[in-house]
């Protein structure tokens, strides 16, 4: 029961997703981050291509949340989402269950609005072609978000390594302003962009330092454990480094881990969170040459920022 009595919300993906505004989602996040830190949990279990994980959350002032859910890396080829699960949500007074909402619905919201907020703090103002890696769910989300809170994005090209991926992804794409091109030369594509945006599945580097122009934005999403990485040494030793959340990402996950060990960066390198960066006295890019690289790491202070407000609207 919720703590005016009343049974808590069931808030499915179906029912929710058409009443959710992205530019709303990014500000949940930014107001989150101007809350304290949080208190966060994680547990992972199982094999790499099968993994389990459950990932709490306390904010003070908002409330607690957990997330359970299933990533199966194999689940596309058998017809199946590649992520399963629910997320709780607790009233922070009287802790008290609020909602439950479909895994999926939060991570989809949660991850692109992770982005765009870093994009939009660091990505330089005039950044007019957006770059996507990956045409899978939330490469599809992405482009929904990038160019709905990104007003001056004008091109939107998407590269997967099976270029018909990234075909079906923009023939099925509507009610984009944004011109949208799939694209089969990953080199090329990455010099042209002002904004790359990466979310792939990679276990080896897809985006090489060489081939990043001066003034780029890189946005890294799709990895998520010590095996991962989708930039290469070079790429992460010229860059501005900054991340959704230093304890979700550095000691966690291979995008950091794997440069920290070959030397090229330290974690002294990342210059700040989304913490750091919300605030008005934040470092953030520099210079128009600078190249910027956020990494979007998740975290279970995110879902219960975004589950939080997904409820809220839900509930009226």
């Amino acid at each position: 029961m919720t703590s005016n009595g009343s049974a808590p919300q069931f808030l499915s993906y179906e029912a929710a997703i058409g009443r959710l505004d992205w530019s709303d989602a990014v500000e949940a996040l930014r107001q989150g981050h101007a809350l304290p830190r949080a208190q966060i949990r994680d547990v992972f279990l199982g094999p790499p291509t099968g993994t389990m994980m459950s990932r709490s959350a306390w904010i003070e002032g908002l409330g607690y949340g957990a997330k359970t859910f299933t990533v199966f890396d194999g689940n596309a080829a058998r017809g199946l989402p590649t992520v399963q699960g629910a997320m709780l949500v607790f009233d922070g007074e009287t802790g008290s269950l609020q909602a439950i909402v479909d895994s999926p619905l939060v991570t989809e919201i949660k991850t692109a609005a992770d982005s765009v907020l870093g994009a939009s703090l660091l990505a330089r103002p005039d950044s007019r072609h957006l770059l996507i890696v990956g045409a899978g769910t939330v490469a599809t989300s992405l482009v929904k978000a990038y160019t709905a809170v990104l007003p001056g994005i004008e091109r939107v090209s998407v590269w997967s390594r099976r270029p018909e991926q990234a075909r079906e992804l923009v023939a099925g794409m509507s009610g984009v302003k944004a011109e949208l091109v799939a694209v089969e030369d990953l080199q090329d594509a990455v010099g042209l962009a002002d904004i790359v945006s990466s979310a792939t599945m990679a276990r080896q580097p897809v985006i090489l330092g060489d081939w990043v122009r001066p003034g780029t934005h890189v946005d890294l999403i799709g990895a998520f454990k010590a095996d991962m990485r989708e930039a290469d040494d070079a790429l992460m030793g010229k860059a501005a480094l900054f991340v959704d959340s230093r304890e979700t990402t550095l000691g966690h996950i291979g995008e950091l881990m794997l440069p920290i060990a070959s030397g090229a960066i330290t974690e002294d390198s990342v210059l700040g969170d989304l913490y750091d960066l919300v605030r008005p006295d934040a470092r953030r890019r520099q210079a128009n040459d600078e190249i910027t690289l956020f990494k979007n790491g998740g975290g279970a202070h995110l879902d219960l920022m975004i589950a939080s407000w997904i409820a809220r609207v839900m509930a009226g």
